[in-house]
């Protein structure tokens, strides 16, 4: 029963996973994009 239960847990996991690094590397690239925009006005 137990094992039968983790591995209904894995996909949920996985799932979780992946919108925790969303949330994580949106911004952050977001933030990469706007501070090269940034640098690139500042050389023209």
């Amino acid at each position: 029963m137990n094992a039968n239960h983790d591995l209904h847990a894995h996909p949920t996991n996985k799932a979780l996973l992946a919108v925790f690094w969303i949330y994580v590397l949106v911004p952050l690239a977001w933030g990469i994009t706007n501070t090269l925009t940034q640098a690139m006005k500042l050389f023209h």
